[in-house]
């Protein structure tokens, strides 16, 4: 590493994994596992399989919530070696978790903020967006999107999960086979030192699009494979581009095929250029093609560093169910998309967001079991919401001859002169936090904002000082928050109260101007950020659940804020 790149870096971490003959990752240490030296089964509460971005996000967030796991991984590092920097662009709930989790500074110190993104056709630009003007994204606390590899992302979740402790990390452990019964789960392992077997109460796959476990179990799953060729180039130039998202659907300098263009850590610039379908991928992947390609884009002067080259084709694939007996499917695991949206490790991210709180509420006894159902209600609607973006987005990219290119021709030539016709190009619908239309551990009705994500906005503590949505899911530490908006009347508040002393929820009261406080925890919201995020009228009540998500609204603190808790704990049957 030479001196300026670490005085680049040593502010943010101690890690720098990029150099130009690749991308050189951490390694951490093989320890010899407790089962190894006999004695009985030991049975653990929860087994993580897979230290990749979704099971190491499970782990932390297990941890923060104080619930033991135990995660195995059959590599020592994370990302994976000789691959590419696989995901870089994160979402803004991505964030918000990883700001909850702890690890939010350490991303935005390293990663590359943008909010502007240009798609062109040809040499002409044919349209523009900045997500910063967009409401659905400057309310909160974190940016619509960070670029940085995944693999600091993962390494920075392994850093807090050391920090928080409670979950073992144990790396070179492969998992070799696997049974489940009514009592538990079953795991062979395989060490350096020998193999072992362990029992499991909740089994987590985060394995990814290869996994074991889901052919085990013979899990059945829908699959289309399409015959679209890429070659990813990550690349560091002399002169940069602007800091923003370019995509060109058809770029003259590829033979106007697609073309994708961001900047990550590091000052490395990932290029995906689209190749055609009967491309070899030795022939597109060599140095010199490459450098011929970055020239044709960029100018016969450029000067370029490159980190990493590498093609891919894409598969989707989507589970009919995400949980199997004792097995929760999550990521990769579950559903695998197309890149295009940046759909793909956001939604394994959320899909461990979800599940850490309903374990951690199971195993400390202050849900029932059934609340774990909901994990598949609402992941697998959310995997089945992307797999169909993103396949949509495929077939826009390329198209099929006939009404499809018809179509796509007919989008561009209007939306380079029509304003209506832009939401018709289709490069990539970026990733969003899923709404949730059909869960049980959420309750529905007219006017209700059940199943909505709720933005990390701003307010105000008691005593002034400056407070977020993160911070009351914080201080909630896996309860249930009811926000009571408005003043109260004397029995409503008494009401309240005695409801969070009867059950795992706790209450904040969200006064907005001057008004007097009732409650001994309030807040203020005066310029009605909280309350428009929970979708709330005057003096009405939101609840909200750890992951941010809104189980349920309401305009009077009556029995139906009372049965909304019940079904968030699993304590009610199915949604009628």
């Amino acid at each position: 590493m030479s001196l300026t790149a670490y005085r680049e870096t040593a502010h943010t971490n101690s890690y720098e994994f990029t150099s130009g003959a690749g991308y050189v990752l951490p390694e951490y240490p093989f320890v010899a596992p407790p089962e190894l030296q006999g004695g009985p089964t030991v049975r653990h509460p929860i087994v993580i399989v897979g230290g990749g971005i979704t099971g190491l996000t499970l782990a932390c967030s297990l941890a923060r919530l104080g619930v033991r796991a135990v995660l195995i991984d059959e590599d020592n590092t994370v990302g994976v070696k000789g691959a590419s920097s696989r995901g870089i662009c994160y979402t803004q709930k991505s964030l918000e978790i990883f700001e909850r989790l702890g690890i939010f500074e350490r991303i935005a110190a390293k990663g590359t903020q943008w909010s502007v993104g240009r798609t062109f056709a040809g040499d002409d630009e044919v349209y523009n967006f900045d997500l910063r003007q967009q409401g659905a994204f400057h309310l909160s606390s974190q940016p619509p999107f960070i670029n940085i590899q995944q693999f600091y992302i993962e390494a920075f979740l392994v850093d807090r999960i050391q920090e928080l402790g409670g979950v073992e990390l144990r790396w070179q452990n492969r998992l070799t086979a696997f049974e489940q019964s009514a009592e538990c789960a079953t795991l062979t392992v395989e060490t350096p030192a020998g193999h072992y077997r362990v029992e499991a109460e909740h089994v987590i796959d985060a394995t990814g699009s290869n996994s074991p476990l889901r052919k085990w179990l013979n899990v059945p799953f829908d699959s289309r494979r399409g015959d679209d060729r890429w070659c990813i180039a990550d690349v560091r130039f002399t002169t940069h581009p602007p800091v923003e998202r370019h995509t060109w659907i058809e770029a003259p300098f590829n033979e106007n095929r697609a073309v994708w263009q961001h900047l990550m850590a590091d000052n490395v610039w990932r290029i995906d250029y689209q190749m055609a379908p009967n491309a070899d991928p030795a022939t597109v992947s060599r140095e010199d093609v490459v450098r011929e390609r970055l020239a044709r884009q960029f100018g016969p002067d450029v000067g370029v560093e490159i980190v990493w080259v590498g093609p891919y084709a894409y598969r989707s694939e989507c589970v009919h169910a995400m949980r199997h007996g004792r097995v929760f499917l999550m990521g990769d695991s579950a559903k695998v998309v197309s890149p295009f949206g940046a759909r793909g490790g956001n939604t394994g991210v959320a899909d461990a967001d979800n599940l850490a709180w309903k374990l951690a509420a199971v195993q400390r006894g202050k849900a029932h079991a059934a609340l774990l159902q909901s994990y598949e209600d609402e992941r697998l609607e959310a995997a089945q919401q992307n797999v169909c973006v993103t396949n949509r987005t495929a077939r826009f990219l390329r198209p099929a001859d006939g009404s499809e290119r018809l179509f796509r021709c007919a989008a561009i030539g209007l939306a380079k002169q029509f304003p209506f016709a832009r939401s018709l190009i289709n490069t990539g619908r970026m990733a969003v936090a899923n709404p949730y239309s059909r869960s049980r551990a959420c309750t529905y009705g007219d006017g209700s904002a059940a199943g909505q994500s709720v933005q990390n906005v701003p307010f105000a503590w008691a005593d002034g000082t400056a407070g977020q949505v993160n911070d009351l899911l914080n201080w909630a530490r896996g309860d249930l928050l009811v926000l009571a908006f408005g003043p109260l009347a004397p029995a409503a508040l008494q009401r309240l109260r005695r409801l969070c002393q009867d059950a795992p929820v706790r209450s904040v009261q969200v006064l907005g101007g001057d008004a007097p406080a009732q409650a001994v925890e309030h807040v203020r919201d005066r310029e009605g950020q909280l309350q428009g995020a929970c979708q709330v009228s005057n003096s009405g009540w939101a609840l909200l659940r750890p992951d941010g998500y809104l189980a349920a609204t309401g305009d009077t603190l009556n029995a139906t804020l009372v049965a909304a808790i019940e079904r968030s704990l699993g304590l009610q049957g199915d949604q009628p």
